[in-house]
């Protein structure tokens, strides 16, 4: 037995025994007994101490972190070295409610457990210990265990008495189930029971011949149902029945072919299990690997999908219970493994259990507590037992907020079924549950959903549900009135909420609201666009659902803001048009290093003819205002002899400014499907066997700076390229990625297609930020319009029980993201000229 063997009954001193044996096999040098003895007693004293250490040092860092996986299986092994079993089974009941165990560890502790106890409620604690360890992952070992440990120490089975063979043949028929069909592995199950019942057989007299011979029709019938599996020692059980059936006189020659002398139905069976165990042999050398990979996890897809062309829903759950054991963590196969199970099963207790164990391997994916939420539901769950894996589902810690919404949203679903179904008084659920989750869900989700349409959507239902199931008219518009508090900027807040009054047929209160947001000002691009929407869209109300005195006063109302917009954007577009003019006029008037600098001295710039007509537009508009401003006319004039000069030292600072490095991206691979958690560190170590990687650039989002799933390889030369390409659909921190050759061509001749201005011409040598993004933007689609993402399942590790970065707090929304100040430069603001300038720039044109 090895140390990582030796059971918890092993006491300090029987540790300590151990310790000097090994520590003496160790020391050559040593000749006298005694100093042997103080020696290895001064060794088994620093190894207590520095076990300890280690004891007090893993306590500390799992108060801190409790969720930390490595540190609870490290903390049991040291104390099951140390022989402190209340501790010991403190800290496995710990770690068992945090997380699933794996089968050795359950086998461990089951066997510990068996040595150290004694008396009448040690049996009963051990077998549970089992109950639990079977029900985690499927392993037939343990179930072996599990069924030696019943006859061995259950008196019942022990004495064959009537109630223990029942209880051992219910066991046994439950092994089976769950690992009967385990082609590698299922026949030693196969083989326990047949023992079991040939030892009952042996305990029958002779002189009973009726017991005997149903005893003796027992074990053939196991036997024939064996043969019928293809298992992996399919042969040598059809000899072992052979023989079997030779010692009870119903076959004279066992020496003969395999099958002869057996019946027609023995040899059919036999002959398909055969065949079906060839066709599956291939599949199975592949899965038998130690190594725990990505291709062994893509070898379990491949025979998953082999199954499910023939359709045996025993076989499919089976495999698929193998490869979970193996990739415990993998949150796509419980997924894919799941639906499966609620296609096939719906509503059948194995569902809700896959789902349970789903969520405790992979707590950290909404979905998977989403679809728990409804297997619950789907299979008439109890109130209780659906609050309490709701709850638990928000504890957990999700990658994004939007699947907290959809696990409170999915919540409240059911509830809302609930109370529309229910008939019965004791089945009835208050909606002021609902009404709580609703806040909840507000409360935790505002500062990171506002202005978003799921928070919209979520908001509207309440405001449905208010109305209908809570008939409380006034906490609907609260609720409305709350959400136009936090996203009072969306056109839609306001949009939904009018169409919600109409639907109540409230046309006084929708009215009201169209006079409320008409005059609002909304942020963001296209806010023009929306002032009209809204204003159209109350006309558009009051031509349906008002009198003509309404219509009236509508149209008056938003006439005079459909008129200010009207000229807002001819002046816009008169202003873009000269702009364009000018450019194409004068092209050479810039060069290329200046036309990269923001415009911050466009008025100087401007053309005489510009000027004048600039001049005289903005002179007929000031002349009333000449005395107010004539005693600021020198300060400004000052001001404009000081602009004229700042092009000048503009220039020259543009001159030394270092220019963003460019990429010709010519010897370049484009890899997608990219792990956000990955750095430059791990491409350029994927890329390591290959060799000749000179930069890595990872696409990131221009606000969050968080990596899109995007980046550029560039190597050295094309045969590294070339190379690279060959590593295309290999597994990179548990994600299929894609590597195909970058195309800048394609990118370049879109840009230039939708991009280039007028007046950026040949002379143009570099390129700005917005069309360098918007180059690697156009290339980003074609590469991945030309690549066929595969959607393989993650791979996470065997043992590594790894949660996702903490959902960090989104902060001030990004999505009206103020200016810098070189963006408004660009855009052309700059103080403004007083009547003086304006007379002096006319007459001196």
């Amino acid at each position: 037995m090895s140390e990582s063997e030796t059971p918890v009954s092993a006491q300090p001193r029987r540790v300590e025994e151990d310790a000097n044996k090994s520590e003496d096999q160790t020391m050559p040098d040593v000749q006298n007994p005694s100093d042997a003895s103080d020696s290895g007693s001064d060794s088994d004293s620093d190894d207590e101490v520095q076990a300890k250490a280690q004891i007090e040092a893993l306590e500390i860092a799992l108060n801190s972190n409790p969720t930390d996986y490595d540190s609870h299986v490290q903390y049991i092994k040291n104390l099951r070295k140390q022989g402190d079993i209340e501790k010991l089974r403190q800290a496995r009941e710990t770690m068992s409610s945090l997380f699933p165990l794996i089968p050795e560890m359950w086998r461990e502790w089951a066997k510990d457990e068996t040595t150290i106890s004694s008396g009448g409620d040690a049996f009963s604690s051990v077998e549970k210990l089992y109950e639990r360890g079977v029900s985690d992952y499927l392993s037939v070992s343990l179930w072996c265990d599990y069924l030696n440990f019943v006859q061995e120490h259950d008196p019942s089975v022990r004495e064959c008495s009537a109630s223990g063979i029942s209880k051992a043949r219910n066991i046994f028929e439950r092994a089976l189930a769950a690992a009967g069909l385990h082609v590698a592995e299922g026949h030693k199950i196969w083989e326990l029971y047949r023992e079991f019942e040939q030892a009952i057989l042996f305990t029958i007299e002779e002189t009973d011949t009726g017991a005997r011979e149903k005893q003796i029709q027992r074990v053939r019938n196991l036997f024939h149902r064996q043969l019928s599996i293809p298992l992996a020692d399919l042969k040598s059980t059809l000899l072992a029945y052979k023989a079997w059936e030779a010692d009870n006189g119903s076959l004279n020659d066992v020496n003969n072919s395999e099958v002869d002398g057996l019946s027609s139905h023995v040899v059919s069976v036999y002959q398909k299990a055969l065949e079906m165990l060839s066709a599956r042999a291939n599949f199975e050398e592949n899965i038998s690997k130690k190594d725990v990979d990505s291709e062994k996890l893509q070898d379990f897809m491949a025979y998953l999908k082999f199954e499910h062309s023939f359709g045996d829903p025993a076989r499919i759950q089976i495999l698929y219970e193998r490869a979970i054991a193996e990739f415990p963590t993998s949150s796509d196969l419980w997924i894919e493994y799941t639906q499966y199970l609620d296609k096939t099963f719906k509503t059948a207790r194995i569902v809700r259990d896959a789902y349970n164990r789903a969520t405790r391997n992979c707590h950290w994916v909404g979905e998977l507590w989403v679809r728990y939420l409804l297997s619950l539901e789907r299979s008439h769950g109890s109130e209780e037992e659906l609050s309490t894996v709701f709850e638990k589902s928000v504890q957990c810690i999700f990658s994004s907020f939007d699947e907290y919404l959809n696990i409170f949203l999915t919540r409240v679903d059911g509830l809302r079924r609930r109370i529309c179904a229910s008939s019965a008084v004791e089945d009835s659920v208050d909606y002021a549950v609902i009404r709580d989750i609703f806040q909840r869900a507000s409360d935790y989700l505002s500062l990171h959903l506002d202005n978003t349409d799921s928070f919209l959507r979520m908001y509207s239902y309440w405001a449905r549900l208010e109305s209908k199931l809570g008939k409380d008219l006034i906490a609907a518009r609260g609720v409305w009135e709350s959400l136009l508090k936090n996203s009072g900027s969306m056109l839609e807040a306001w949009l939904g909420y009018i169409a919600w009054e109409i639907e109540m047929g409230h046309i006084t209160e929708a009215r009201s609201l169209y006079k409320r947001s008409y005059s609002k000002k909304f942020l963001g691009t296209g806010s023009e666009k929306i002032i009209q929407d809204i204003c159209h869209s109350w006309v558009r109300f009051e031509r349906e659902y008002g009198s003509l005195e309404h219509f009236d006063i509508a149209v008056q109302k938003v006439a005079p803001r459909l008129q200010e917009l009207q000229l807002y954007r001819l002046q816009q577009e008169s202003k873009n048009a000269s702009l364009a003019t000018h450019e194409r006029e004068n092209p050479s008037t810039k060069n290329a290093c200046e036309k990269r600098k923001p415009m911050s001295s466009s008025a100087d710039e401007q053309s005489p003819t510009k000027r004048q007509k600039d001049t005289a537009q903005n002179l007929k508009k000031t002349n009333e205002n000449d005395k107010a401003q004539a005693g600021h006319s020198a300060a400004a004039s000052k001001a404009a002899k000081i602009d004229e000069k700042k092009p000048e030292s503009s220039s020259q600072e543009t001159k030394h400014k270092p220019r963003k490095k460019s990429f010709d991206d010519q010897c370049t691979v484009f890899v997608s499907n990219l792990s956000q958690q990955a750095t430059d560190n791990d491409l350029r170590n994927f890329f390591a066997d290959v060799g000749g990687v000179v930069a890595v650039r990872i696409l990131k989002d221009r606000y969050t700076r968080k990596s899109r799933g995007l980046a550029y390889v560039d190597f050295s030369d094309d045969a590294h390229l070339n190379a690279a390409q060959e590593k295309n659909k290999q597994i990179l921190l548990g994600k299929r990625v894609s590597i195909l050759k970058s195309d800048p061509q394609q990118g370049r001749k879109k840009v230039a297609e939708s991009s280039i201005k007028p007046g950026h011409g040949p002379q143009y040598c570099g390129k700005t930020d917005s069309q360098e993004a918007s180059k690697e933007k156009k290339e980003e689609q074609s590469q991945l319009s030309s690549s066929s993402l595969d959607i393989d399942v993650q791979l996470k590790g065997r043992n590594t029980f790894a949660v996702p970065r903490n959902v960090k707090p989104l902060g001030q929304s990004t999505r009206f993201k103020p200016q810098s100040d070189g963006a408004k430069e660009q855009d052309g603001d700059e103080n403004p000229k007083s009547n003086d300038e304006f007379r002096k720039m006319f007459i001196r044109k």
